[in-house]
């Protein structure tokens, strides 16, 4: 039974993608901002959902490695393979202010969730601990983030106030799809977890293992698809936003509530993960300097390095 609900969660995750990529590009229209500030906000919040779910409800549980390790695997998965297939199936476009501001903002806060899981090391500490005061600042820093995007959504609308408006585009038609893509969104996403974590565990998978594999991928499989999706309809400033989105969102939302909930304590391990999605962060912005856009080898490039890491962590596990 759990296979069966794993595939009809597959189904809805793809169906639901396809919904939410053509409704919020076309909302982005009638609003008269850019596809990427949609994706950046509305699509980034809708596939990081899962995210929030899981690990909200692991930190409640008490199981820090599964919350801990469904951000960390989930960002690492959306930089490699997400990025990597979306840019290999249609190359994406790179715009200056996702260059200079977006994704060194991802890398911003990638640092500041290393630094403040390093008691051991800078306080002296015995253990290392998120707190909720760490949680607190997580959510400071998600603020500020938001602030930029309004400011620059207010900016990009009245640059594009003179552009009409798309023939045919409707505001109740957009909003139905985009929530009933969203919904199909969250609950397959959450079919997937559920059940792909209960068939993992039966195999004799570890927990932290388990949340840098099984649940990270599952959870990240709305950008999975949104992205892919919105590459295949040439959307590719939705495909990027979606994921320097959700990385966002991911370690500053879904960390930061977390944490708040209950402070989160974990295996020391996982260092090793967030130093390579610091690197695979640089890598990214590195990739996107290139002719403003990545090509199908840097996107091939990314995914073969996905493969690598999920080698190195189930041989480490």
């Amino acid at each position: 039974m759990e296979y069966i609900l794993l595939v009809i969660g597959f189904v809805l995750l793809i169906k639901g993608a396809d919904w939410f990529v053509d409704g919020s590009s076309n909302i982005a229209a009638l609003l008269r901002i850019s596809p990427i500030l949609i994706g950046l906000t509305i699509v980034a919040f809708g596939t990081s959902s899962p995210e929030m779910t899981v690990s909200i409800f692991a930190a409640l549980d008490g199981s820090a490695d599964v919350a801990l390790g469904n951000v960390v695997g989930s960002n690492i998965f959306n930089i490699t393979l997400v990025v990597g297939l979306a840019a290999f199936l249609f190359p994406l476009k790179v715009q200056n202010e996702t260059i200079k501001k977006e994704i060194p903002f991802t890398l911003l806060s990638t640092a500041a969730l290393l630094i403040i899981m390093s008691d051991v090391f800078l306080q002296g500490e015995r253990n290392n601990l998120i707190t909720r005061g760490d949680g607190l600042i997580l959510l400071l820093f998600f603020s500020l983030f938001m602030i930029y995007v309004f400011e620059i959504a207010l900016k990009d609308r009245n640059a594009t106030k003179e552009k009409p408006l798309p023939e045919g585009v409707t505001w109740g038609k957009n909003i139905l799809f985009s929530v009933l893509g969203l919904a199909a969104i969250i609950i397959g996403g959450e079919m997937v977890v559920t059940n792909a974590t209960n068939i993992a565990y039966t195999l004799g998978m570890s927990e932290t293992l388990v949340g840098l594999t099984i649940v990270a991928i599952g959870t990240s499989l709305p950008e999975l698809v949104t992205s892919v999706s919105a590459a295949l309809k040439k959307q590719s400033e939705i495909a990027l936003g979606n994921i320097v989105g959700s990385n966002i969102f991911n370690i500053l939302l879904v960390l930061g509530t977390s944490s708040v909930i209950t402070p989160l304590a974990f295996d020391d391990k996982v260092f090793i993960d967030i130093f390579l999605m610091v690197i695979l962060t640089i890598i990214l912005l590195i990739f996107s300097r290139t002719n403003f856009k990545i090509g199908k080898r840097e996107g091939l490039i990314l995914a073969l390095a996905y493969i690598a890491y999920l080698v190195y962590i189930i041989i480490r596990n």
